[in-house]
């Protein structure tokens, strides 16, 4: 299990929203719900700092757009969707250390079945705040390279940000029997992907380098640093990254929602630099904690 990716009892009396806000405990889908029926949902993962939920209109951009590629029909509207958010926080008093898992699935079937045409009652839509810190810490990640390949685009497209994560968690099945905190995936070329869970960072020579976006999430914390590297000069390339290359980084880290910037000490055994957390990725954690302070929107 990541570091500090554990249950707070502190969620054990809220509130989650299930087309309607209910209490956690008595929170369900029902079983003809199409995320029950097949993983046929989308979903995004939204953090909130002091008060303020950090690059939300992109996350629903492409909960919107993934749930279009999938041709969901009835899908509620941005505005309902923001509201149901606000209420969901507001109705806990949840303001800051939250993560919130916010899932859009096709919706209830009229009967069991794979075919889309049975969904005749519209989405199913989830709010699911939790207390939750960055889920890694600071004390460097141990990281393994799965055997599992990434999918490839011709196979389920990455840029849909679906909740059919069968690849991910068999890459971490792996890194939890190795007794490490995530995995690294290639892709079917045996170029570094992502990890089971986050987007990848290395540094060589004072260059940022993070692979293609081919079989991997574009993930908004990595567009991020990607947007701070260029405004404050520092170099960053997208590549085909090999596993020596990352062996012999100076630096490593990974990015994503539920844990910002995180260093990594290790991988497969091998030190990355000095096994310590490099001034590249130092520099970029502070420059992205003040975007957070700057950029974040106000619950309303």
């Amino acid at each position: 299990m990541s570091k500090y990716n554990t249950a707070d009892s502190r969620n054990d009396d809220t509130l989650v929203y299930v087309n309607g806000l209910v209490k956690r405990s008595e929170a369900k889908v029902s079983v003809l719900d199409s995320a029950v029926q097949g993983g046929d949902a989308v979903w995004e993962g939204l953090r909130v700092y002091n008060g303020k939920i950090f690059q939300l209109e992109e996350h629903l951009d492409r909960m919107f757009a993934s749930a279009h590629v999938l041709c969901f029909k009835n899908v509620p509207k941005r505005a309902d969707v923001k509201k149901a958010i606000f209420e969901t926080l507001n109705a806990n008093g949840m303001s800051n250390g939250v993560h919130i898992r916010l899932t859009l699935t096709r919706g209830l079937k009229s009967t069991s079945g794979m075919n889309p045409e049975l969904n005749v009652y519209g989405c199913t839509l989830i709010v699911l705040p939790e207390y939750k810190g960055l889920v890694y810490g600071d004390e460097g990640l141990q990281l393994i390279t799965s055997s599992v390949r990434r999918n490839p685009p011709y196979s389920l497209d990455s840029k849909i940000h679906h909740a059919n994560l069968i690849n991910n968690i068999l890459a971490k099945i792996e890194a939890n029997h190795a007794g490490a905190d995530d995995a690294v995936m290639l892709d079917q070329a045996g170029f570094l992907s992502e990890t089971n869970a986050t987007n990848i960072f290395l540094v060589k020579k004072g260059i940022l380098l993070t692979p293609f976006a081919d079989s991997c999430l574009p993930g908004f914390t990595r567009a991020k640093v990607m947007d701070l590297a260029h405004k404050f000069d520092i170099v960053c390339k997208e590549k085909n990254l090999s596993i020596t290359e990352m062996y012999t980084a100076e630096e490593m880290f990974t990015t994503g929602t539920m844990g910002a910037l995180s260093w990594v000490k290790e991988v497969d055994g091998r030190l990355i630099g000095a096994g310590k957390k490099g001034p590249v990725t130092s520099r970029l954690q502070s420059m992205y904690n003040d975007a957070v302070d700057a950029e974040a929107v106000p619950i309303e």
